[in-house]
């Protein structure tokens, strides 16, 4: 479902082109692709990169697009990868209470919502890999399709639904038609998501075919 094709079936469901309800839609299209990229987790929004944990420097700027993480490691110049484990920030505090006492950083914690602290302080220059989940550029009139839009398209639609009857404090039957419209689209996004993306049938076997078999 693209851009323009989302923004006629809001109006069309819900009958309303009044002026603040249609300047107003970008938003409901925004909250909507947000529940469900935090509802769900696919690999398509997994990235890893790389970036410098700079001498004597405990912090480590995240990526523009950074919403979660899920491994920090720190790689040296024999590739040897060493995963820091994440703690809060307090730990760090403690566990590092004399800056002047450096190291290779073991440990890892969310400082602020652009950066990381590690600790030890470094001793050196370290290259990272993070690997995180990302929140992708959303559907707009200038970016006309997304992952989400072409393939979670019931489910952002009903989540505009929600959004928009809420907008215009709508009948509560109505509204639990769509919550349940929705959570049943999400649903089968996460049985994809989170079990058919990590499968391997090789190993082990197509789940509809042994579900099948089973009940004979």
């Amino acid at each position: 479902m693209n851009y323009s094709t989302l923004v006629q079936a809001i109006k069309d469901y819900t009958d309303n082109t009044e002026t603040t309800f249609t300047n107003n839609i970008d938003n409901f299209i925004s909250q909507a692709e947000r529940r469900i990229l935090l509802d769900t987790d696919f690999p398509v929004f997994h990235k890893n990169v790389r970036g410098t944990i700079t001498d004597s420097v405990t912090y480590l700027s995240k990526p523009t697009d950074f919403l979660t993480a899920f491994s920090l490691a720190v790689v040296g110049s024999d590739n040897v990868y060493t995963y820091l484990l994440p703690k809060d920030v307090s730990f760090m505090r403690e566990f590092n209470q004399d800056t002047d006492t450096q190291g290779t950083p073991r440990y890892y914690g969310h400082f602020s919502d652009s950066s990381f602290i590690v600790a030890p302080v470094p001793d050196d220059d370290f290259t990272t890999e993070l690997h995180y989940k990302f929140s992708p550029a959303q559907l707009s009139s200038s970016n006309t399709t997304t992952w989400i839009g072409d393939n979670a398209d019931t489910a952002l639609l009903y989540g505009c639904l929600i959004e928009a009857y809420t907008f215009m404090k709508g009948e509560q039957d109505l509204m639990g038609l769509y919550s349940g419209r929705y959570e049943s689209a999400l649903s089968s996004l996460r049985k994809l998501g989170e079990l058919d993306d990590r499968r391997d049938l090789y190993r082990n076997g197509n789940p509809f075919i042994m579900q099948q078999a089973a009940s004979k």
